[in-house]
């Protein structure tokens, strides 16, 4: 009898892992995106999540994703990067270059801090970079850190509100134009993503790490 639970137990567990999904978060940041996802409580029996902190941006973010997905056998690959204030036409070249290849983007006009501030409020005016700094100070009532690693548990509590605020105003352009669309976020559909999968860890891997 021993031996049936046995036999039963280690095909359970066989197809879990046959099944787990493999995720690749590619990040324009080092430190401030890395650590938001980092810090996502997904279930490692079900999904692997690793995520890059590589100080690239648009177009060569795109093309480091390419590569460090090579053959890697991921389920979805991410790219996560601002508007900043590169060109239109360099986003645009990005987000068309990721389409192309099946890599799925959260881009923010402009920054994605953007994604933080509507855990609060509801924006649809764009702002400086600045100004999403002072924004975050006064709501939080403590000065807001680009490279905090708490940001996650800080914001976790109001993660619905964010996805519908952001749901929202993505759904006010049309036609949608990343490049132009400011202020926009789709980050939470990536966030969307995660949450399916349960809670437990995400691994990260960091330049240096």
């Amino acid at each position: 009898m021993r031996s049936k639970r046995s036999k039963a137990s280690f095909h359970r567990k066989l197809n879990t892992l046959e099944e787990r999904k493999r995720f690749l978060i590619v990040c324009e940041g080092t430190k401030t995106e890395p650590n938001y996802f980092k810090a996502f409580p997904t279930n490692t029996e079900v999904v692997s999540v690793e995520v890059e902190g590589t100080g690239y941006n648009t177009v060569s973010l795109v093309d480091r994703a390419l590569r460090s997905s090579g053959n890697g056998g991921y389920d979805e690959v991410w790219c996560v990067f601002d508007k900043d204030s590169f060109s239109p036409e360099l986003v645009n070249r990005a987000i068309e270059l990721a389409n192309s290849n099946d890599i799925k983007v959260a881009f923010s006009n402009e920054a994605f801090e953007l994604w933080y501030l509507m855990h609060f409020h509801y924006y649809d005016s764009a702002i400086t970079r600045q100004d999403y700094i002072d924004k975050l100070t006064n709501l939080l009532g403590t000065p807001y850190r680009k490279n905090s690693p708490d940001m996650y548990d800080i914001l976790e509590g109001r993660m619905e509100d964010a996805i519908r605020r952001s749901q929202r105003l993505l759904e006010s352009y049309r036609p949608r134009r990343p490049a132009y669309d400011n202020p926009s976020t789709t980050v939470h559909l990536l966030v969307e993503k995660l949450r399916r999968f349960g809670r437990q860890s995400v691994s990260c891997n960091l330049p240096g790490v």
